[in-house]
């Protein structure tokens, strides 16, 4: 697999197509951030880590996924932006707004994966990772 992060959010993407209540994805560091920023921002309800079902090696974060009554998803939209193609580095005054502020932007800074809000207020730019809105 070239790009595991966009593999990883076709599969949350996939999930609320299908209006699954969870999804599992393979665990990394940077997928975990993921999933503790989109939990932050109360796109999802919660995540947590397990140990691979499967009997495989690894762990896999299980992602509780976040819906209205009207069975809405509370995510609209993911979409990757950095690809190992053509990566997208942004410095703290060029990080990308989503929807005029009503999506989040996530950036891998030298201080971590924060949120572009976060990354903008520290002064810190870094690689775009992903966009949700």
């Amino acid at each position: 697999m070239t790009d595991a992060m966009a593999y990883c959010l076709s599969r949350v993407r996939n999930a609320i197509g299908d209006e699954d209540e969870t999804v599992d994805i393979q665990a990394s560091k940077v997928k975990s951030e993921l999933a503790r920023i989109i939990a932050e921002q109360s796109y999802i309800d919660s995540w947590s880590l397990h140990r691979a079902s499967d009997g495989g090696a690894g762990e896999v974060i299980r992602i509780r996924l976040k819906y209205t009554d009207e069975r809405r998803s509370a995510i609209s939209g993911l979409r990757r932006v950095s690809r190992p193609g053509r990566r997208a580095y942004v410095n703290a005054r060029e990080i990308p707004k989503v929807l005029g502020g009503m999506g989040t932007s996530i950036i891998s800074t030298s201080r971590g994966v924060k949120t572009g809000h976060d990354a903008r207020a520290e002064g810190v730019g870094g690689e775009v990772l992903a966009q949700v809105w």
